[in-house]
């Protein structure tokens, strides 16, 4: 039997510890869901994560990652080791003396930043805008913490090491469920006869379980650092060649990642508006299960994906480079179109299972859904292509996409909230199909500076034929097979991906020798 490639046993090893990072971030969810149900605590507590969220992917979440691995990359080719952990040193001494300095401004500015028109929270009661004062600032204590381990991260995967990265989303998720189970609840769990200790701390519990989550974080990754021969060095200078070459690159990622951030602030403030308790969790709860098949297929090849891109730009090998790219687009277009035609079709009597919300809220969290799964395609898309630009030491283009996406997205919000009220979170969700405009507009870009355009063959017919079928099939199981809808509409969707599967097979076994 062929042996697999670096790429695509790095590929398996990503979507595996993802997966296990999504069953267990909705273990969290349900938890959290069926504690507070739609409530005013757990509105506060979503709303509360988004700006030190926007600190974390900014300093050194996505913005500075995923420019900084092409140039650690770089380092470990021509340089070797010791001057990519010098580099990596210098860079994390950077990014959290910033981390830190902004978490005070924000720290003191908060009621102002949550009250204000154009803040996070302008349509809530006072009572609630103080409360995601006090979740927001306990928050920025984990964001510190992410300051470092973000970019411990990226200092792995440049390493071509994917394991333990890889765990640390699931040891952040453990930690927040601690803190669900343990810390938040004032009457406590039983497990048989025994009861479990319960502190009582209510919605404040869960911010404690983010910082355990995040401190589970860093130290997962540091057998790694070990492991890699990691040597700190104690400087900051922002002089040093290889700095302002990552700071070259990570500005405009950094304004990219600002306005994508931007958008879930605005989506947030606009939910806000419409008045209707659990609209912000509803919205955050479907982006969360829309991002559990995006996360599995879109980011975890795409993360494998950018060092070996990286490599190909350094020794200009430009058609190596094309054909990963377009191999891997075939393959998140062949997956995710069947998925989302299957997955919305046998969602809603899953929501009401696992989420045990009532009769409106469940039909409130599964429309949102629904919504939100129609642009899986493009966000998956969207993660490879913007790695391609970021491979390529470009970080213009990408910019230049994201803020025409927030532009979109903003003016398309305010016309949804003014106009059409009445669609509630749904109509918010719709505005989001702006992400998919955005993948589009980077293929076009890059097929234009390609020597030969990416291409999709009949990958995107198959694929859209397979999810037709499929969510047909799953319709069909519902309405007619007796039992639970539980059951028939699990039953129904096993069915459904069946039966698509013969439609994306080409793909499947491409992604082994991707």
């Amino acid at each position: 039997m062929k042996s697999l490639s670096h790429l695509t046993r790095s590929s398996l090893i990503l979507i595996v510890f993802f997966g296990l990072d999504k069953i267990s971030a909705f273990a969290r969810s349900i938890i959290i869901a069926r504690q507070f149900r739609l409530s005013f605590e757990l509105d506060a507590f979503n709303v509360a994560n988004n700006l030190p969220d926007l600190l974390f992917a900014l300093i050194s979440g996505g913005a500075m990652g995923m420019a900084f691995i092409p140039i650690l990359s770089e380092y470990l080719t021509t340089r070797g080791r010791p001057a990519l952990w010098d580099l990596f040193s210098r860079v994390t001494n950077l990014a959290f003396v910033v981390t830190g300095l902004l978490a005070i401004v924000i720290a003191i500015f908060a009621t102002q930043i949550v009250r204000s028109q154009i803040g996070i929270a302008p349509g809530f009661g006072s009572q609630q805008q103080t409360l995601i004062s006090e979740l927001m600032r306990l928050n920025l204590f984990a964001t510190l913490i992410f300051s470092i381990s973000g970019l411990v991260m990226s200092g792995l995967q440049a390493n071509q090491h994917f394991l333990l990265p890889a765990m640390a989303p699931l040891l952040y998720n453990l930690g927040q469920i601690f803190g669900a189970v343990f810390l938040s609840p004032t009457k406590p769990y039983m497990i048989g006869s025994t009861s479990l200790p319960a502190l009582g701390l209510g919605v404040h519990g869960l911010v404690y379980g983010v910082i355990l989550g995040a401190i589970l974080h860093l130290f997962i990754q540091i057998p790694g650092l070990i492991r890699y021969q990691f040597h700190w060095t104690p400087a900051i200078n922002i002089r040093h060649h290889g700095v302002l070459q990552v700071l070259k690159l990570v500005g405009p990622r950094l304004l990219t990642m600002l306005s994508i951030q931007l958008i879930f602030l605005a989506r947030d403030n606009l939910a806000s508006r419409l008045g209707t308790t659990g609209a912000i969790t509803s919205l955050t709860y479907g982006w969360m299960i829309m991002q559990v098949p995006e996360t599995l297929i879109g980011t975890a090849i795409a993360t494998a994906l950018l060092p070996t891109l990286a490599e190909n730009a350094t020794r200009q090998d430009w058609e190596s480079f094309r054909q990963t790219i377009e191999k891997a687009i075939r393959i998140l277009i062949a997956l995710t179109i069947p998925i989302t035609t299957v997955l919305a079709t046998g969602l809603r009597p899953l929501v009401a299972v696992v989420f045990g919300f009532d009769a409106s809220g469940t039909e409130m969290l599964t429309w949102t859904t629904r919504v939100y799964l129609l642009g899986l395609a493009g966000h998956t898309v969207l993660e490879v292509a913007a790695r391609a630009f970021y491979a390529r030491k470009d970080a213009i283009r990408p910019l230049i996409a994201s803020v025409l996406n927030t532009v979109a997205f903003i003016g398309m919000g305010v016309l949804m909230v003014n106009n059409f009220f009445w669609l509630g979170a749904p109509g918010i969700a719709i505005v989001e199909l702006a992400f998919t405009g955005e993948a589009l507009l980077l293929i076009f870009w890059l097929n234009r500076r390609l020597k030969s355009p990416i291409s999709m063959d009949s990958t995107f017919i198959r694929a859209l034929i397979g999810g037709l079928l499929g969510g047909a099939l799953t319709y069909t199981v519902i309405i007619f097979l007796p039992g639970s809808p539980f059951l028939t509409a699990s039953i129904g969707m096993l069915a459904g991906v069946l039966l698509a599967l013969p439609f994306m097979i080409k793909e499947l076994r491409s992604l082994l020798n991707l």
